[in-house]
């Protein structure tokens, strides 16, 4: 069975969100936390793991990719407090190293 995520990302002081989906979570967010990809998330610093969803219909991940990207800016705060209520990095250990691990 395939996985699939939607996740969004953001920068240390909450300040710009990012919503993407992926069908590896931690090859993404890696490449989000070392800047690997030029673009957005790059440009904005984005690299703090708020909120993640998993399935295993890619046409549901899209789906639900584009539906919390035209959610007001409240509701995905809300959406994200709801299972991380500090707004605390959930992917802070995944990578041991302490360089990613900040933040």
């Amino acid at each position: 069975m395939n996985s699939y995520y939607v996740y969004i990302i953001s920068n240390d002081l909450v300040t710009v969100l990012y919503i993407g989906v992926t069908n590896d979570l931690l090859r993404r967010v890696y490449e989000h936390k070392k800047g690997l990809n030029k673009g957005f998330s790059s440009r904005y610093h984005l690299h703090k793991l708020l909120y993640f969803e998993e399935t295993d219909d890619v046409t549901a991940a899209i789906a639900r990719e584009k539906q919390l990207k035209n959610w007001h800016r409240q509701w995905k705060i809300n959406l994200i407090k709801k299972n991380n209520q500090k707004l605390v990095d959930l992917s802070a250990k995944w990578f041991g190293d302490p360089e990613t691990s900040s933040g």
